[in-house]
């Protein structure tokens, strides 16, 4: 393990109608030992009161990954889609040569919870783009986006991918990174990570070949798993 990043410690924003976690520096919260890693540079744990949301704003050359856990996100965009986004969905947009959009919470009575997730591209001025994509309930390492949609996945214009681990109190799960860089993020109960106990918010990156431990000790647990270059942070 070379990287911790405790769920506590994460710089935070509180707008009243949000309410937000920041894994790496982001917005008005900047900490130079906390940039990113490998070629992820956003992970914000994003509370969005009922009826509230991102009004309409711009992004270029990003990938940018919402992954919902509560509630629905009501997508807009300038290239014309407009669609509600429930938990245990996923959706990729490229933002590439520039694009617009507002995400909402859907509701006007329940709260949203989403991880919103950026990645550098490979290439910079791509057309902009926009996936969806409805998860198989299952308690495997499931693909959410791949370099090539494999299994299902989404795309994403990058040498990375993001994985869905659920385990159930009592599994394990072994992870390998090989020569490229591995990030374990944590998004419900807690788990038992190379002997450290993690709760949700926590973070750990590895930048060498590493054969990760992954197990629920106590409850249900689920984590996203990024395989990612072996590039500079």
């Amino acid at each position: 393990m070379d990287y911790y990043r405790p769920g506590a410690e994460r710089g935070a924003a509180d707008f009243g109608w949000l309410h937000s976690k920041h894994t790496f520096s982001f917005g008005g919260y900047y900490d130079p030992k906390h940039m990113g890693f490998s070629v992820l540079r956003v992970i914000n744990d994003d509370y969005v009161a009922a009826g509230a949301g991102f009004d309409t704003h711009g992004h270029r050359d990003m990938e940018i990954i919402s992954y919902i856990t509560e509630g629905a996100i009501e997508h807009r965009d300038s290239m014309g889609n407009h669609f509600v986004v429930p938990a245990g969905e996923v959706q990729r947009m490229t933002a590439g040569t520039g694009i617009t959009h507002s995400e909402f919470n859907a509701s006007k009575s329940q709260p949203l919870r989403f991880l919103q997730i950026w990645i550098k591209p490979k290439f910079t001025g791509l057309k902009p783009g926009y996936e969806q994509l409805k998860l198989a309930q299952t308690s495997a390492l499931t693909p959410l986006v791949t370099p090539d949609g494999h299994a299902g996945s989404l795309t994403i214009h990058q040498d990375a991918a993001i994985y869905r681990l659920r385990l159930a109190a009592g599994q394990e799960q072994v992870l390998t990174t090989a020569a490229r860089y591995g990030y374990l993020h944590l998004v419900r109960g807690s788990a038992l990570v190379d002997g450290r106990e993690l709760q949700a918010g926590d973070g750990l990156g590895y930048s060498e070949a590493k054969t990760v431990s992954v197990s629920a000790t106590r409850n249900d647990f689920e984590a996203l798993w990024f395989d990612l270059p072996a590039v500079p942070n």
